[in-house]
């Protein structure tokens, strides 16, 4: 068995970065046009055969994740039946390294009788499939990284990047917002992480330790260890927020303050806390925790007229699993 070091390793990355590079340098405005083409399509069709089929695969879970009709056509079974599956407006992404592949090049008269714009992905853009494409996207490389330079290695590599670029610009043209891309992530962490919202993981109000700013500080103590949650709230009598109390700010309150019979909630309190609105997804609340210089560890929570309605800690979004 042959011994290999890991410059054998870096040179495989490096041969298939070079070619990312090369085909970034061969991008135009037809980018562009195959986005807004897949933008403004009734589906998109998505079809290659042997390596290329697989990545065709990918870019067509990758459009149906950011809620574009797509789905991916076996140019064998289209010959036998499948084609019926592309309609007027449609668009058809046609994957072939030469652009010369048999099975895809068989394709195109029936692609073109039914109306469908054809956007090709080919590294020859003087090919056939080139030549009678709509929109043809260069997929230049500068060798295949195979061991013989023969496999498709670092061709697979850019047309999946291409897939990718086409469908993240698509789906910014169509507009598409978090809460599109939620509703096709129901499941697993990228599910939690973006449909879950403040108000499902919060500590509702009914739960809270509440006070005005006169409560005294005997009072807010008994209040907050009633409640367990380790904080208070202070508002007014709109459940306007004037100020947060945690344990924290007690056990300084009794480490300076060397007369504490006369203190007051207001005067322990943190003035203008950091809020978050119930509706926000939980990532948010747990980013502005993470980013303070100071660590948060609860945030009050307010709806759209700015009363407070709850809380939220940090071990409740840990809990949720995100």
């Amino acid at each position: 068995m042959e011994t290999i070091n890991l410059d054998f390793i870096s040179q495989i990355f490096d041969t298939e970065i070079q070619s990312l590079i090369l085909a970034k340098s061969k991008i135009s405005d037809n980018f562009l046009v195959a986005s807004q083409l897949i933008a403004n399509a009734n589906k998109v069709v998505l079809s290659g055969i042997g390596k290329s089929g697989i990545i065709a695969r990918k870019i067509a879970v990758t459009l149906a994740s950011y809620n574009i009709s797509a789905i991916f056509l076996h140019p064998v079974e289209a010959l036998h039946g499948d084609i019926g599956i592309i309609q007027e407006n449609d668009v058809v992404i046609l994957l072939s390294k030469s652009g010369s592949t048999d099975e895809i090049v068989r394709l195109l008269p029936f692609i073109k009788s039914r109306n469908a714009k054809i956007i090709s992905i080919v590294n020859n853009i003087n090919s056939y499939l080139a030549n009678n494409s709509d929109v043809v996207l260069e997929a230049l490389i500068t060798k295949e990284a195979c061991l013989f330079g023969i496999a498709p290695t670092s061709s697979t590599t850019v047309t999946l990047v291409i897939g990718d670029v086409i469908a993240v610009t698509a789906a910014k043209m169509k507009g598409i917002t978090i809460k599109d891309f939620s509703k096709t992530h129901p499941l697993g962490n990228i599910g939690r992480t973006i449909s879950l919202q403040v108000k499902d993981a919060m500590h509702t109000i009914d739960k809270l330790s509440i006070m005005n700013k006169e409560t005294t500080l005997k009072d807010a103590i008994i209040s907050i260890s009633q409640m367990g949650l380790g904080c208070g709230v202070v508002v007014d009598s709109d459940l306007l927020l004037i100020g947060f109390i945690t344990d924290g700010d007690i056990r300084r309150a009794l480490h300076n303050i060397d007369e504490i019979r006369n203190l007051r909630a207001y005067d322990v309190m943190t003035k203008n806390p950091i809020t978050i609105n119930q509706n926000e997804y939980l990532d948010v609340a747990l980013s502005i925790m993470e980013n303070r210089q100071s660590q948060i560890n609860s945030l009050v929570v307010t709806d759209d007229n700015n009363k407070v309605v709850g809380v939220i800690r940090l071990h409740d979004i840990v809990r949720s699993g995100i």
